[in-house]
């Protein structure tokens, strides 16, 4: 999934961690990713929490999507900080799961707690993208 996941990758964001029902990513943050008070854009904040919720639950070869999430955004950050969300699978039941995203800073304070709803599809994980070599 992650090599074909241009929007994270645009992102700066970097797969820390990737085993079954948990993934660690961190991202750093620029400056055009702050809003008009030079704080972090929740936006991003919930960017990083979802792919790593992505990732935690595609833990199988049927492709896996969110249904839904929440996040309460706990503490601010801005330039220069790096973000890191661990995402660990709480529950599964039939098709349904439910994922928790602890995102910190770089000092290990807790920014934002995300929770994550997933739901398993009848389809096959694609195939990953095509590499280029020159």
């Amino acid at each position: 999934m992650m090599q074909r996941d241009r929007a994270s990758a645009g992102l700066g964001m970097v797969v820390e961690v990737n085993e079954p029902g948990r993934a660690v990513v961190s991202m750093p943050i620029r400056d055009d990713m702050l809003n008009g008070f030079d704080i972090t854009h929740g936006g991003f904040v919930f960017a990083v929490a979802d792919t790593a919720f992505a990732i935690a639950c595609n833990d199988s070869d049927v492709l896996t999507v969110s249904a839904g999430a929440d996040v309460n955004f706990l503490a601010t950050s801005s330039t220069g900080d790096t973000l890191t969300a661990v995402a660990t699978m709480k529950s599964t039941a039939g098709r349904s799961g439910i994922c928790d995203v602890e995102i910190t800073n770089q000092r290990g304070e807790i920014v934002a707690e995300f929770r994550g709803r997933s739901r398993r599809s009848n389809l096959p994980v694609p195939d990953p993208a095509p590499t280029t070599t020159d």
